[in-house]
């Protein structure tokens, strides 16, 4: 077998479990059981590696690591967004920006 396939179909693989999680993170609105080092660490250890991965000329992993670091960037946002969203809806202010509702009469 092609080891550029081998690493193709790796790379692949990766980068759509990694999209998929992101995409939930987004979708569900949650931030439970993520933490903010998780996607700092990512973007660290991704912008490194696609440096590497150039500097010794391996497509793949430039591709890959790059994407890594791009999922990186999104997911902090998306964490911080949510987060922010989590902490409105504890304060009670919700989707209104901090108006309540008038008293019933």
């Amino acid at each position: 077998m092609n080891a550029e396939i081998v690493g193709w179909l790796s790379s692949l693989i990766l980068v759509s479990t990694i999209s998929r999680q992101v995409y939930t993170q987004w979708r569900t609105k949650r931030i439970d059981g993520v933490s903010k080092w998780l996607f700092i660490g990512q973007l660290t250890a991704s912008l490194g590696f696609t440096i590497y991965s150039y500097l010794v000329d391996n497509w793949v992993f430039v591709f890959t690591n790059f994407f890594m670091f791009l999922t990186a960037v999104v997911g902090e946002c998306i964490y911080l967004s949510n987060k922010r969203h989590a902490q409105r809806q504890q304060n009670g202010t919700g989707a209104q920006g901090g108006a309540r509702p008038a008293p019933s009469r």
